[in-house]
């Protein structure tokens, strides 16, 4: 039987999470007692009080500016940098729920790497710190720029579909660094959301008429092409609140984008809130272990420190699906598949593209196209890789001799 800890909090208007999520009981029930017990052994998580002074890791391997390559590979060993803390934990929830809250207090403790929810900045806000959505006046209408707070002012805006093609592909992105940095300085990462919990959205947009089923062809059809790359998270924490919780929430953080939306429904917010339980949590429990919450008066990251301090990760024997993606064997195993998230990126995120399909909403003349790439060249620094636009000030140009991917 699978571990999956839920906690109930003391909150007397707590609702019972487990029903609604038709996991767990099992597990209360079998040890006889509101929450499972775990045998504290060699594998936990640790937090500063715990974590045991005596091991060094060594010096984080520079892949933001050097590339593991060949050589670096035979004299650089994953695993020596590696200790209990070495941990993908990424935090899931409904809007409001309060991630960011605890991810951040998370990674304090824990001494992890965090990284916030993805937004199309990451597409729309170029190296220099130019922002394309200035320019959305110049773009063709089948092109003009789309993120979150255009969807949820005009949900019927032409690139929706295109919108949350984007937000997936910007949180594999998201994951493949997150997996560069471990592997390159044993740090565990702390991640809002991911690629994998990323259909929650996408099936949401469906039901309530935003996006199209067929537009599932291309969405389902990149994902299948691109997951398996990953390696599966070791822990899910997921935050839960009532939908009431979570208006009230939103309407007190008073984003005008938000409390003003026609998007952000009691409805919209129970339909996502029935994607994560019904579906990514029942089959994120199989490879991950989980700890869910109840969150409507928030909680405490302390408690939620202790409960992951008990989760013994090295448990499961090797015919079992959890934590299968890390049993990778001997040294040159994770040799490889550091060099294959280290160097090889590009290529990895080049399994996006997917075939052209006849889809009226997400076809795009190509005349759109060359309109759209030539408003792309006047964002200052976009014409060429950052470094060598000397329109905006690069210098040494002609010195340099990087190879650009």
């Amino acid at each position: 039987m699978a571990h999956v800890f839920v906690r109930q909090l003391s909150n007397p208007a707590s609702r019972n999470i487990l029903p609604s999520l038709g996991i767990g009981q099992q597990v209360l029930r079998r040890n006889g007692n509101k929450h499972p017990v775990f045998m504290l052994q060699s594998a936990q998580i640790s937090g500063k009080t715990l974590r045991p002074r005596e091991f060094e890791k060594p010096k984080p391997f520079p892949y933001e500016t050097k590339k593991y390559n060949w050589f670096w590979s035979l004299v650089d060993d994953t695993l020596k940098r590696f200790d209990e803390n070495s941990k993908v934990i990424v935090i899931e929830g409904n809007i409001a729920a309060g991630k960011t809250t605890l991810a951040k207090a998370l990674a304090e403790e824990l001494d992890m790497k965090h990284y916030p929810e993805v937004t199309m900045d990451m597409q729309y806000v170029n190296g220099y710190g130019y922002d394309l959505r200035t320019l959305d006046h110049l773009m063709p209408p089948k092109l003009k720029t789309c993120d979150v707070k255009t969807f949820y002012k005009n949900p019927k805006h032409f690139n929706i579909p295109h919108f949350q093609f984007a937000m997936y592909e910007h949180r594999f992105s998201q994951y493949l660094d997150a997996l560069v940095h471990i592997m390159n300085t044993g740090q565990g990462v702390i991640l809002e959301r991911s690629a994998y919990s990323d259909f929650v959205f996408f099936e949401t947009m469906v039901k309530h008429g935003y996006i199209t089923r067929r537009c599932g062809e291309v969405y389902y059809g990149r994902k299948e092409k691109t997951i398996g790359e990953l390696m599966r998270p070791h822990l899910i924490i997921y935050l839960d609140a009532p939908v009431p919780v979570l208006m009230d929430r939103i309407k007190k953080r008073n984003i005008d984008y938000e409390v003003n939306s026609t998007v952000l429904t009691p409805e919209y917010l129970q339909t996502l809130e029935d994607q994560y339980k019904h579906k990514y949590l029942q089959e994120a429990g199989k490879h991950a272990e989980l700890l869910i919450y109840d969150w409507s008066t928030y909680g405490e990251p302390e408690v939620v420190v202790e409960d992951i301090e008990r989760i013994d990760f090295d448990s499961y024997d090797k015919y079992d699906t959890k934590m299968e993606d890390w049993r990778l064997g001997d040294r040159s195993d994770w040799a490889n598949r550091r060099w294959h998230y280290s160097a090889w990126k590009d290529t990895i995120m080049n399994l996006m593209h997917y075939p052209l399909v006849d889809i009226p909403e997400i076809t795009i003349p190509a005349e759109d196209v060359i309109e759209y790439e030539a408003v792309m060249d006047k964002l200052p620094g976009n014409k060429y890789a950052k470094g060598y636009n000397a329109d905006i000030g690069d210098t040494g140009i002609l010195l340099k001799t990087k190879i650009l991917d």
